[in-house]
Protein backbone atom coordinates (compact mmCIF):
# COMPACT_ATOMS: atom_id res chain seq x y z
CA UNK A 1 0.00 0.00 0.00
CA UNK A 2 1.86 3.16 -1.15
CA UNK A 3 2.04 5.86 1.45
CA UNK A 4 -0.14 8.77 1.48
CA UNK A 5 0.56 12.01 3.76
CA UNK A 6 -2.41 12.81 5.44
CA UNK A 7 -3.46 16.20 5.75
CA UNK A 8 -4.96 18.90 8.98
CA UNK A 9 -6.48 21.91 8.71
CA UNK A 10 -6.95 24.49 11.02
CA UNK A 11 -9.55 26.56 10.15
CA UNK A 12 -11.91 29.93 11.18
CA UNK A 13 -15.51 30.21 9.92
CA UNK A 14 -17.32 33.38 10.73
CA UNK A 15 -20.72 34.68 9.78
CA UNK A 16 -21.76 37.67 6.99
CA UNK A 17 -21.24 39.98 9.78
CA UNK A 18 -17.97 38.72 10.39
CA UNK A 19 -18.89 39.31 13.84
CA UNK A 20 -18.56 35.73 15.28
CA UNK A 21 -15.61 33.97 15.13
CA UNK A 22 -14.92 29.89 15.17
CA UNK A 23 -12.08 27.82 15.10
CA UNK A 24 -12.00 24.15 14.33
CA UNK A 25 -9.77 21.34 13.02
CA UNK A 26 -10.29 18.74 10.05
CA UNK A 27 -8.34 16.14 8.13
CA UNK A 28 -11.05 16.96 5.06
CA UNK A 29 -11.56 21.16 4.98
CA UNK A 30 -13.67 20.52 2.14
CA UNK A 31 -16.29 18.02 3.76
CA UNK A 32 -16.29 19.77 7.00
CA UNK A 33 -16.69 23.91 5.50
CA UNK A 34 -19.99 21.98 3.85
CA UNK A 35 -20.80 20.77 6.80
CA UNK A 36 -21.21 23.89 8.35
CA UNK A 37 -22.70 25.77 5.31
CA UNK A 38 -25.44 23.09 5.46
CA UNK A 39 -25.71 23.26 9.17
CA UNK A 40 -25.69 19.25 9.42
CA UNK A 41 -24.64 19.24 13.15
CA UNK A 42 -26.98 21.83 15.39
CA UNK A 43 -24.12 23.97 17.33
CA UNK A 44 -22.28 26.89 17.59
CA UNK A 45 -22.12 27.40 13.78
CA UNK A 46 -25.81 26.98 12.96
CA UNK A 47 -26.63 28.81 15.98
CA UNK A 48 -24.23 31.87 14.64
CA UNK A 49 -24.98 31.15 11.06
CA UNK A 50 -21.25 30.84 10.53
CA UNK A 51 -20.76 29.57 6.88
CA UNK A 52 -17.71 31.43 5.34
CA UNK A 53 -14.33 30.50 5.44
CA UNK A 54 -11.79 33.18 5.59
CA UNK A 55 -8.88 31.32 7.45
CA UNK A 56 -7.25 28.11 7.06
CA UNK A 57 -3.71 26.89 8.23
CA UNK A 58 -2.54 23.08 6.24
CA UNK A 59 -0.55 20.59 8.43
CA UNK A 60 0.59 17.32 8.20
CA UNK A 61 0.27 15.60 11.80
CA UNK A 62 -3.05 15.66 14.04
CA UNK A 63 -0.55 17.10 17.16
CA UNK A 64 0.88 20.07 15.56
CA UNK A 65 -2.95 20.76 14.30
CA UNK A 66 -4.69 20.48 17.57
CA UNK A 67 -1.50 22.71 19.28
CA UNK A 68 -2.20 25.34 16.70
CA UNK A 69 -5.84 25.10 17.30
CA UNK A 70 -5.82 25.32 20.88
CA UNK A 71 -3.25 28.48 20.48
CA UNK A 72 -5.30 30.25 18.21
CA UNK A 73 -8.92 29.62 20.65
CA UNK A 74 -6.53 30.83 23.57
CA UNK A 75 -5.57 33.98 21.66
CA UNK A 76 -7.19 37.57 21.72
CA UNK A 77 -9.89 38.21 19.09
CA UNK A 78 -7.86 41.11 17.54
CA UNK A 79 -5.13 38.89 17.34
CA UNK A 80 -7.63 36.31 15.32
CA UNK A 81 -8.69 39.00 13.01
CA UNK A 82 -5.15 40.86 12.38
CA UNK A 83 -4.00 37.19 11.25
CA UNK A 84 -7.19 36.73 8.92
CA UNK A 85 -6.20 40.18 7.20
CA UNK A 86 -2.93 39.25 6.77
CA UNK A 87 -4.14 36.80 3.77
CA UNK A 88 -7.73 37.99 3.59
CA UNK A 89 -8.57 41.42 3.91
CA UNK A 90 -12.02 41.61 2.86
CA UNK A 91 -12.93 38.33 4.54
CA UNK A 92 -13.80 36.93 1.78
CA UNK A 93 -15.44 33.19 1.34
CA UNK A 94 -12.04 31.05 0.75
CA UNK A 95 -14.72 28.39 -0.58
CA UNK A 96 -15.78 30.70 -4.08
CA UNK A 97 -16.69 27.78 -6.14
CA UNK A 98 -16.18 24.81 -4.68
CA UNK A 99 -19.30 23.56 -4.82
CA UNK A 100 -20.76 24.86 -8.14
Amino acid sequence: MPFTERQYYVYIMTNKWNNVLYIGVTNNLERRVYEHKKYVSKGFTSKYHLHKLVYYETYGNIEEAILREKQLKGGSRQKKIDLIQEDNPDFKDLTEGWYE
